[in-house]
């Protein structure tokens, strides 16, 4: 598969929620990173430092045990392929479980693909909105204090 097919074949298994085959499309070893502080947040368990094709599978395991599938409305506005390289835009759109809480992230997703695995997947987001939502701070009480 071309680069640009294997973010296409990831993104239907992403929708697909399954997580067995989303983690073959995945280097034995690959480069994970999040825009989140190194330590993560106590509220967000699945942000962590992540570099086995095992650690893809329950990351998105750990995702789903949080989020209301039925719910989420994550969305893919471009797909951008260069090479081995591809950046997925978009937007997050989840509900948090424990709270109720909806959030809207916008996201970009830089991944590599060398010999049709996934060997980089690095994801930006708006980690504050993402953290508020799982501990269940809303803006009203951020704004009352």
């Amino acid at each position: 598969m071309t680069t640009r097919e294997t973010v296409q074949e990831l993104l239907r298994r992403m929708g697909e929620g399954d997580f067995d085959r989303i983690a073959e499309l995945f280097a034995e070893r690959s480069d994970w990173r999040f825009n989140w502080p190194a330590e993560g947040h106590p509220s967000v368990p699945w942000i962590r430092p992540r570099s086995t094709r095992h650690d893809v599978a329950e990351h998105f395991r750990m995702l789903d045990a949080y989020h209301v599938g039925e719910l989420n409305g994550t969305s893919v506005t471009r797909i951008l392929a260069d090479g081995d390289d591809a950046v997925v835009l978009g937007d997050i759109v989840q509900t948090v479980k424990a709270t109720g809480a909806a959030y809207t992230s916008p996201f970009a997703l830089h991944l590599t693909v060398e010999n049709g695995l996934i060997t980089r997947y690095h994801i930006y987001e708006d980690s504050l909105t993402v953290a508020r939502a799982l501990s269940g701070t809303d803006e009203d009480e951020r704004q009352a204090s």
